[in-house]
């Protein structure tokens, strides 16, 4: 009896290898955000804790929208090593600083992505980072807007916590049109 095996093409264009990068890429920010969480859950401030979590998923769950389109494509997947991550800050100030220069980083890294798979005239490919590119400027509006509250807090963490209370940042108005993820919504 002959088994017939699906075929997964192997990586063959620079915006293939870039998108398997970001998986790379976006599993390295959900582990910095579960470790900054984790500062803050030990300093016993649970709204940033919970913000930072909450984080955490959905750069996981972008990594598995990256994959799931790999595998609706058929390009063969790896999932790359996860890097080292920062776990020791000497206040919030530090932690969130680093948190909007990773999203900063991330959205520079999705418009390479982007812009690569435009000269390949891959349209389905550049359709499908549209949502992305979008959710990036969310990301970078609302640490932005969590860096000024911090420091208008003067290092008063409180502040934050009551801000997060009042007005609760990272409701993810995107996902309504977010392309499905590997796996399913874990």
């Amino acid at each position: 009896m002959n088994a017939v095996v699906k075929k997964i093409e192997s990586r063959t264009s620079r915006a293939q290898n870039l998108l398997e990068e970001q998986v790379g890429n976006e599993l390295n920010a959900s582990q910095q955000y579960l470790a900054c969480a984790v500062w803050f859950d030990q300093r016993d401030l649970p709204r940033l804790a919970a913000y930072f979590y909450r984080q955490s998923v959905r750069k996981r769950n972008h990594a598995m929208r990256v994959v799931q389109y790999m595998i609706d494509k058929n390009v063969a997947v790896e999932i790359p090593d996860v890097q080292a991550v920062r776990n020791d800050f000497s206040d919030p100030r530090e932690l969130i600083s680093l948190a909007l220069e990773q999203e900063r980083a991330v959205t520079e890294e999705v418009t390479t992505l982007s812009r690569a798979l435009r000269e390949e005239s891959d349209y389905l490919g550049e359709q499908f980072m549209r949502w992305f590119l979008s959710e990036q400027v969310d990301e970078v509006a609302q640490m932005t807007t969590m860096l000024n509250i911090t420091d208008r807090s003067q290092g008063n963490m409180f502040d934050l916590e009551d801000y997060l209370k009042r007005d609760p940042v990272g409701d993810n108005r995107y996902e309504s049109a977010a392309p499905r993820t590997a796996g399913g919504k874990l």
